[in-house]
């Protein structure tokens, strides 16, 4: 039997429907649902059943609603049954059905809320995909929460999770990257050569200036010495020609901010299964191959494009280039894999990159990225059509900025000045858990401000606050409960038997209500690809838990440890724990730790 009770009562509607109407097609079954009633008064759920099928039925929903009344009425477990509105169905379950869901949260524990709603489909997420061109900033930290956390919520829906860091190895950036590590190094040897000097030499200028390459130059130097340089007449170090040092400071300078974004993210509770370079694919030929694959299906041609609308870039010229035909798959404009100099587009290597992911068993991919990347979205999903046919669906989860504030003031950043603030400094000053916590309170595609003061002030529109406070004071009421001696065990296995029929008041039934909606919340939110609203979910069972201690203050009788009523003790106390293994659970799923108290 489901642990979701929301899932248990529909399967009861849709073998209803089917004897009512045994010829409604699959599609419309599948959209019928069972959700929780806005108003506890009109019930524990509600179906939409009879508005879908009316068309199909041909017949008007309030009849329909009226046959589903009167089959529910004879379901187990339903204590009444009503129609509402255009056609909606509102039913309420006894209570010892909804009292019957704290045993099964404390049976299943944390692990409360998974389903098998993905099928085991092998799902690759790749998020984060910074340029290994510095270390990580707060720039990065929505999109490696978000990322993470859909990731964490997806696995718990039953999907076969990957998640994937795209290593941005082989651009124009990266070699960027490369001269101004080169240039710490002729720095830590000594060079006399100024830095304006060799901003002249270095093509398109120094563009990396932040201390953070000091140490990369000074590992360089003594690993390497003068060998990669030449010298001038007082042996002093000058620049040698790019091809004795390129690829050697390249990989150096990579590997080293590689390893330092990897600590940043360990530091953030985010850990990739894989790591894919673009180098790497280029190698492997994966981009040649998948270029060749569109070739052969004729849709790549010799062409012009027309000039882009508004101001043209300065580099913009007329002329003829390898094109795919990106239209014919949603795109708005045919789109270059070849640039003038004939090397490829960053397209035609994310073409590569994506062609891999699913020679490497993807059946579905989610990419999370940055707002900024909006206009790349057509242009891919047509890209992952072609060469897959249309077999492995590419969903893209954008990420608005995150503005950071400070005394009420926004902190401004700029990786190649090197003024920005860095992932690890916001860690350091708030926390771990609030940083992730915080980036889940809104939806990933709305911009949000990320104010400092806030996330670590003990107050209730701190969401992050009101949610770790409602997990320690569960935690405490069963401390308690354990010191007390007089309620027996007071662990969730022998809670699970507890006698629940006590529970009858109506804020101790509206949170056991809030708990049974934990494995439909997983569901729809992996579903809906939005793990924002696991943040939202716990909030609001932090709410109704504050809410019942608070109507313990006034009502003695609503109180957790009343030591002349021990077994009415061990029904709250149920209800507590459960509380507190839910909270857990979706914690979890943000990759946040509960707190045991607040200090």
């Amino acid at each position: 039997m489901s642990d979701c009770v929301f899932q248990r009562y529909r399967q009861h509607v849709l073998a209803i429907v089917q004897e009512l109407l045994p010829n409604v097609p699959e599609e419309t079954l599948a959209r019928v649902e069972l959700t929780p009633t806005r108003d506890p008064s009109h019930g524990d759920m509600a179906t939409n059943a009879a508005l879908l099928l009316a068309k199909v039925a041909r017949r008007k929903p309030a009849d329909i609603a009226a046959d589903l009344v009167t089959a529910l009425q004879k379901v187990e477990g339903v204590a009444s049954v009503a129609a509402a509105g255009p056609g909606f169905v509102n039913i309420t379950l006894k209570p010892d059905v909804m009292r019957g869901i704290l045993p099964a949260v404390l049976n299943a524990g944390e692990a409360y809320g998974a389903s098998q709603a993905g099928k085991g489909l092998r799902v690759n997420v790749e998020y984060v995909s910074a340029n290994p061109t510095g270390p990580m900033h707060v720039g990065h930290c929505r999109g490696a929460v978000v990322g993470d956390a859909l990731a964490n919520l997806m696995a718990k829906a039953g999907f076969a999770v990957t998640k994937e860091f795209y290593i941005n190895d082989a651009g124009a950036q990266v070699k960027a990257l490369a001269w101004a590590a080169y240039w710490r190094y002729l720095q830590a040897l000594g060079t006399k050569m100024t830095q304006d000097d060799f901003s002249a030499l270095a093509p398109g200028g120094l563009q990396y200036q932040g201390k953070y390459l000091i140490p990369v130059g000074m590992e360089l130097a003594a690993e390497y010495g003068n060998k990669l340089t030449e010298t001038d007449a007082d042996g002093a170090p000058l620049p040698a020609p790019e091809a004795t040092w390129l690829e050697t400071v390249r990989g150096f300078a990579v590997a080293h901010m590689l390893a330092a974004i990897k600590e940043d993210l360990a530091a953030l509770g985010v850990h990739h299964d894989v790591f894919t370079s673009e180098a790497e694919v280029l190698r492997r030929g994966v981009t040649d191959a998948a270029i060749s694959k569109l070739e052969q299906q004729g849709l790549l041609y010799e062409g012009v494009l027309e000039p882009p609308k508004g101001k043209l870039p300065e580099d913009w010229e007329e002329r003829e280039q390898l094109l795919f035909r990106s239209t014919q798959f949603g795109d708005d404009v045919d789109r270059p894999l070849r640039k003038s100099d004939g090397t490829n587009t960053y397209f035609a290597n994310d073409i590569g990159y994506h062609a891999d992911k699913v020679a490497r068993g993807a059946q579905m991919m989610i990419d999370v990225w940055g707002a900024d990347h909006g206009g790349y979205v057509k242009r891919m999903k047509a890209a992952v059509k072609a060469i897959t046919g249309d077999t492995v669906p590419l969903e893209v989860v954008l990420c608005q900025i995150v503005h950071i504030l400070r005394d009420g003031q926004p902190v401004k950043m700029s990786k190649r000045a090197g003024t920005f603030v860095t992932l690890r400094d916001l860690i350091d000053e708030v926390g771990r858990d609030a940083v992730r916590f915080t980036m889940l309170t809104r939806k990933s595609d709305a911009q949000m401000e990320f104010d400092l003061d806030l996330v670590v002030a003990q107050q209730r529109d701190n969401p992050v606050f009101y949610v770790q406070y409602a997990h320690a004071r569960c935690r405490s009421v069963l401390r308690a409960a354990a010191e007390a001696a007089v309620y027996g065990d007071a662990d969730d296995a022998a809670l699970a038997s507890a006698s629940l029929e006590s529970l009858t008041s109506d804020a101790e039934m509206a949170l056991i209500r809030r708990l049974a909606e934990w494995p439909r919340m997983v569901e729809a939110a992996a579903l809906a690809r939005e793990p924002h609203r696991v943040a939202f979910y716990l909030a609001d069972v932090a709410g109704d838990f504050h809410a019942l201690w608070n109507r313990g203050r006034d009502d003695a009788s609503l109180r957790f440890l009343q030591p002349d009523a021990v077994e009415a003790t061990r029904a709250r106390l149920a209800l507590v724990a459960a509380t507190a293994v839910v909270i857990r659970s979706g914690l979890a799923v943000m990759g946040v730790e509960p707190v045991e108290e607040m200090r």
